[in-house]
Formats: C-alpha cells, sequence, structure tokens
C-alpha cells in the first residue's frame, strides 16, 4: 500500500513525529468534510440522523478490544480525573517517576497517598519491591512512557494482577493502543484509557475509558442509591454515564474514531504491530552502533515505538533543517515510528546523524 496517497504530510516531512501526534488521512479528512456539510445542510435532522455514530463505536470498540463496560471520553485527562473524582480518598497509589503529568498530577493534587518507583533498567523489580513495601491499592502508569518509550510489558502486568489481585491497575493506554492488538479482558487491567490524536490517527476531541468490573464496583458510590434523571433523552443511562459521559457526544470527533479504527483494523493490527516492531528494533540497532543507546535498550523483550536519543542541539537542528519531525521530550529527542514509516525514513535520519545530509 502506497502510504503516501493516503497521508499527504509524508509526500514532504519525514514523519517520525506520531508520539506527538498523529496524522490526518485523505478518507478521513473525505468523511469529516462530508459530516459537516450534512451538519450545514440538515440542520437539527443531521443530529437525528448520525444518533447510531457512537453505538456503532462502542461496538467496534468493545470488538478490537474485548471490552464490556466502554465510555466514550473526548480525551486520557478528562476520562481519568473523572475516574479518580470516583475514587475513595483511602486509596495509595503507585506512580513511576517522570510519568506524563496528566497521570500523576491528578494523582498528587487530590490527597492521595502516592509514593514513586524510578524508571530504570530493573523497573519491574522495583515496581515488586514498591508494592511489598508501600502496600498501594492503585497502581497508575502508562503503558508506554511518553518520554523514554519504556514499555511495561503485558505478561508483566498481568502477573501483577494476579499475584495481588486487589491492586487496581489503571493504564494510559495513548501512547500504546493503535500500536499493537490488545485484549482488555484478558489484560488484568482495571482500566485503560486513551485519547484517540496519536496511534490512532483519530484527530483530536475523542477518546475512550474502557473499565473492569471490579473497578466499577468502587466508583461513585456515594451516587448509586441516587435518583437518575427522567428526562426522555436522558433514560437508560447509569450514574457512571452521567459522570463520564455528560452532555452530548461530538459524532464529528467520535466518528472521526470510528473512521480511524476501521481502517486500522482493515490494516489489520497484528500487521502494524510487526512493522513496526521490525523498523524500531533496526532503528535501535543502528542508534546503538553509534552511542546513542545503552545495549539494554536493544535486548529488552518488551519494546514500543518510541526512541529517545541524547541529541546535542545543533543536530536537533539539522534534522530541522531536513525535514525530519521529532519532538524534544525531557533530556532526549524523541523519534517515534509508525506502520506509514519506512527504512528509507530510517536511512534519512541516520544520514543526518552520520552527517552525510
Amino acid at each position: 500500500m502506497n502510504f503516501q496517497d493516503l497521508f499527504p504530510v509524508l509526500n514532504h516531512s519525514t514523519y517520525l513525529n506520531t508520539a506527538y501526534s498523529g496524522i490526518l488521512s485523505k478518507p478521513l479528512l473525505e468523511w469529516r468534510n462530508k459530516h459537516d456539510v450534512e451538519y450545514l445542510n440538515e440542520g437539527s435532522n443531521f443530529r437525528v440522523n448520525q444518533a447510531t455514530i457512537t453505538e456503532d463505536l462502542r461496538r467496534k470498540l468493545a470488538e478490537i478490544y474485548q471490552a464490556e463496560n466502554i465510555f466514550l471520553t473526548p480525551n486520557f485527562s478528562f476520562g481519568f480525573n473523572t475516574l479518580l473524582n470516583g475514587l475513595d480518598q483511602n486509596h495509595r497509589f503507585l506512580l513511576l517517576k517522570e510519568d506524563y503529568p496528566s497521570l500523576a498530577y491528578p494523582v498528587k493534587t487530590l490527597g492521595f497517598e502516592f509514593t514513586e518507583v524510578d524508571i530504570d533498567i530493573n523497573l519491574e523489580q522495583n515496581i515488586i519491591k514498591a508494592i511489598e513495601d508501600f502496600k498501594p491499592t492503585a497502581f497508575a502508569f502508562s503503558m508506554v512512557q511518553y518520554i523514554s518509550g519504556y514499555k511495561l510489558s503485558e505478561d508483566f502486568i498481568k502477573k501483577i494482577k494476579q499475584t495481588y489481585p486487589q491492586i487496581l491497575l489503571m493504564a494510559d493506554g495513548t501512547q500504546f493502543c493503535g500500536t499493537t492488538p490488545f485484549n482488555f479482558k484478558q489484560s488484568g487491567l482495571d482500566a485503560l484509557i486513551s485519547s484517540g490524536y496519536k496511534w490512532l490517527l483519530s484527530g483530536f476531541g475523542n477518546g475512550f475509558t474502557l473499565l473492569s468490573e471490579q473497578l466499577i464496583g468502587e466508583l461513585y458510590q456515594d451516587r448509586v442509591n441516587k435518583k437518575l434523571p427522567t428526562a426522555p433523552f436522558l433514560i437508560g443511562k447509569s450514574h457512571l454515564d452521567m459522570c463520564f459521559e455528560p452532555g452530548h457526544l461530538d459524532t464529528l470527533n467520535f466518528g472521526s474514531l470510528y473512521h480511524s479504527l476501521n481502517f486500522l483494523q482493515s490494516t489489520g493490527f497484528v500487521q502494524i504491530e510487526k512493522s513496526n516492531q521490525l523498523l524500531c528494533q533496526k532503528a535501535r540497532l543502528e542508534f546503538y552502533k553509534r552511542g546513542l543507546l545503552p545495549v539494554w535498550m536493544t535486548e529488552r523483550e518488551s519494546q514500543s515505538t518510541i526512541i529517545s536519543l541524547p541529541l546535542e542541539e545543533k543536530l536537533v537542528q539539522k534534522l530541522a533543517g531536513a525535514n525530519i519531525l521529532c519532538s524534544a521530550r525531557g533530556a532526549g529527542t524523541r523519534f517515534s515510528f509508525h506502520f506509514y514509516n519506512t527504512e528509507d525514513d530510517l536511512q534519512k535520519l541516520l544520514d543526518v546523524l552520520d552527517g552525510k545530509s
């Protein structure tokens, strides 16, 4: 497949910046234009005719992620804050140092007791030790670290849940969802919350929250027996619906997520993962040869699609001059590879790193 025909930005840029923002496809733009033209011409009738979009999206998310309790939220931050606001304040949180601010900040400022674990070569051992010492009731973390690209393996997450079933496992999937197949029901997670604008290529303003039955049993218990609204258009909504999905849902944004999920599903999540991992492993080996990565970063079994390199500012400016799109994050420069990237993209990057262009 010629992805340059689908994603015009690839025609003039070496796009290694999906971790910052996914890119827009021509088919999605065409759908969005059609959506708004219909709204322009139909007014209120348009909303009636588009009522199935959100339910179609729920069914698609259930199919792809094998989940039952699905809430449509505009981004990770909204979903996670809504979740935290519904928890008892006695929960004790385990966090990872330098995790995504929208994950760490609300835990710290809402008054929960917490401790943090260093992210290094011994991360998994650090987590187990912290669980044994601090005895948290909740562990909130990003599946993939936005700065370093460090990824917790799915097997390790399952092991935590099997060993410590009482701990609520809450994950930010924004740098993860869209890169690999994933079965929420079998994952051990109690919450997977994701924005859609990165690896899901859905534009801004859409995302989702998946919850386990165990976690649902702890959320907004003060509202369970309270009377729900009786307005006809709210009939059938639960107290959690009223918390996670207050007000009207945007058919443009959530329709965009539905459209992109269909595209990614037709491309094949297994094929996407294979393509991503082959290119990223090749990139890591090349970076290691140039002294830009430690050997242990090339040998980890569980790898993400994000790689951070310690580059001097002069070299970063050369990358910008070569129209190679990447991001400064933490103390490094972050490169992220998705299925539409090629070995030619990697070679262009290596040529700049080697001073050849």
